[in-house]
């Protein structure tokens, strides 16, 4: 991370989400599986409003995004980060389908790599992206997170138990930083 990009973890029913800004957008959210980087967690109103909006969407209160946020990646990446943001809330689409949709039909594969590299999980909803058989595949939260957010999509059931407080997490340096 630059200079100019801040982190802030907050607790959810998902787990620990990472909310990465800058001085005038969101640029990643994700979920915290291992140590948290090496830098102190720095809440803002940026970070507040996002963790907010992403708190009434998994309640079944929210169902679109209106926090400033960047899309960072290569031109194809944007694009089909572009196209996830039209699939309705409550729908899903194939690969395929994103495919065909940028112009790139025989493209699902590479569509596929793009929603792995989605930098802003949820708010651009690569979970709304499923096999053209159907069913479920790929995603970075694995299968049953996707199930579950479609599942909340579909049936608008909210989600308990959202800690609204933010989380400070203990930062600890690596033993290369330690020895510099």
């Amino acid at each position: 991370m630059n200079d100019n990009t801040h982190f802030a973890i907050y607790l959810s029913k998902l787990g620990k989400i990472k909310i990465n800004y800058n001085e005038t957008a969101v640029t990643a959210i994700n979920l915290v599986t291992d140590a948290v980087e090496i830098k102190e967690a720095n809440h803002s109103a940026l970070s507040e409003q996002a963790f907010q909006q992403l708190s009434e969407y998994l309640e079944g209160k929210r169902k679109t995004f209106d926090f400033p946020y960047e899309l960072n990646g290569t031109e194809f990446q944007k694009k089909v980060w572009k196209a996830l943001l039209d699939i309705p809330y409550g729908e899903t689409r194939s690969y395929q389908d994103i495919a065909a949709k940028i112009g790139n039909p025989k493209g699902a594969r590479a569509v596929g790599g793009a929603n792995n590299k989605n930098p802003l999980l949820i708010v651009v909803p690569c979970h709304r992206v499923i096999g053209s058989s159907g069913k479920l595949t790929g995603y970075v939260l694995g299968l049953d997170q996707k199930e579950y957010l479609i599942n909340l999509e579909k049936t608008n059931q909210p989600m308990t138990n959202i800690i609204h407080e933010p989380m400070y997490i203990p930062i600890h340096k690596s033993s290369a930083e330690h020895s510099s």
